[in-house]
């Protein structure tokens, strides 16, 4: 089934391009049919990129999925047109008296600041704190995860002695959990942070689930609340060429950065990475939208389910 989007959104084409059926506002007004409100706070500089990703993994689905763009309103973005913004995003306070069957809220370049710091901090605790009772299964990524733990949970996350870049692999934990449904015994997935939370301080919390894990790269996938917050410390929307793009513009900026682990065939950067990645992230994804989001939500989201 379809992503539903604007009729005009540039990554539309693209998507399309790659078989992906997308449906136009018009074609999905004549269809009875009640889709999947899914909500994406992009929180990431280049919100095109994100944009697609994200639509992309969504996409992989038998539900006909509609995606709402949600910025926020304290925070100016410096790597994205204002009209793409204004045309194709939300803002929360717009939005917040709605409801969706699902939240998806992303990684953000801002790790090595305290939260605080985050000139959109305070907005962003409005918005966790609103997905409690208006979202049935809320999506944190990278920083995102980082964030949702802090501010649920009370955890914060450390600085690491160099940056957790490359390609690593991981391993489940508990496989009778439906959000990782599918995976196999070790899986690969991006990270991409200067900063974790600690593995120790979430197994001694009760009220998260460790899902799956590394060696190398710490805790990857976690949730609480039976499903209704759901926390990815990766990167798994990431495309075959993300990395790369960062690496080469890291080393551009003169930036003392290594070369991402497991990534580059031979760890040379002129040959073309390998996508190894992809197939786990779709399933995460569906597990997600499947489990978590469609078999939970009622049909008439403003009789939203009661996870107390």
């Amino acid at each position: 089934m379809p992503i539903r989007v604007q009729n005009d959104l540039p990554v539309k084409e693209i998507l399309e391009q790659e078989n992906i059926f997308v449906m136009d506002e018009y074609r999905a007004a004549h269809q009875q049919i009640r889709p999947i409100s899914i909500g994406l706070l992009n929180l990431m500089p280049l919100k095109e990129d994100t944009e697609l990703q994200i639509l992309r993994s969504l996409s992989n689905t038998p539900l006909q999925v509609d995606v709402t763009f949600v910025r926020v309103s304290s925070h100016v973005s410096k790597n994205t047109s204002t009209s793409h913004i204004y045309k194709f995003y939300e803002s929360f306070e717009s939005i917040k008296n709605k409801k969706f069957d699902g939240f998806i809220i992303t990684g953000a370049p801002v790790e090595q600041m305290p939260f605080e710091e985050v000139d959109y901090w305070e907005e962003l605790k409005e918005i966790m704190e609103w997905t409690k009772t208006n979202v049935t299964s809320t999506l944190h990524l990278c920083w995102g995860a980082q964030a949702g733990i802090y501010y649920h949970y009370g955890i914060d996350k450390v600085m690491l002695s160099e940056k957790k870049f490359g390609v690593f692999p991981h391993h489940v934990r508990d496989r009778k959990i439906p959000l990782v449904r599918g995976f196999d015994d070790i899986f690969y997935a991006p990270h991409s942070r200067h900063t974790e939370v600690p593995l120790k301080e979430l197994e001694a919390n009760d009220r998260i689930r460790i899902l799956a894990d590394s060696d190398e790269a710490g805790v990857f996938l976690c949730m609480a609340e039976e499903g209704k917050q759901v926390f990815v410390m990766g990167h798994p929307e990431y495309d075959r060429m993300t990395l790369d793009t960062e690496y080469k513009r890291d080393c551009a900026k003169g930036l003392d950065i290594q070369i991402p682990i497991n990534y580059y065939p031979d760890n040379n950067p002129d040959n073309k990475p390998n996508l190894l990645w992809r197939s786990h992230a779709n399933t995460l994804y569906s597990n997600w939208l499947n489990y978590y989001v469609y078999q939970v939500t009622p049909y008439n989201l403003y009789g939203a389910p009661d996870f107390s």
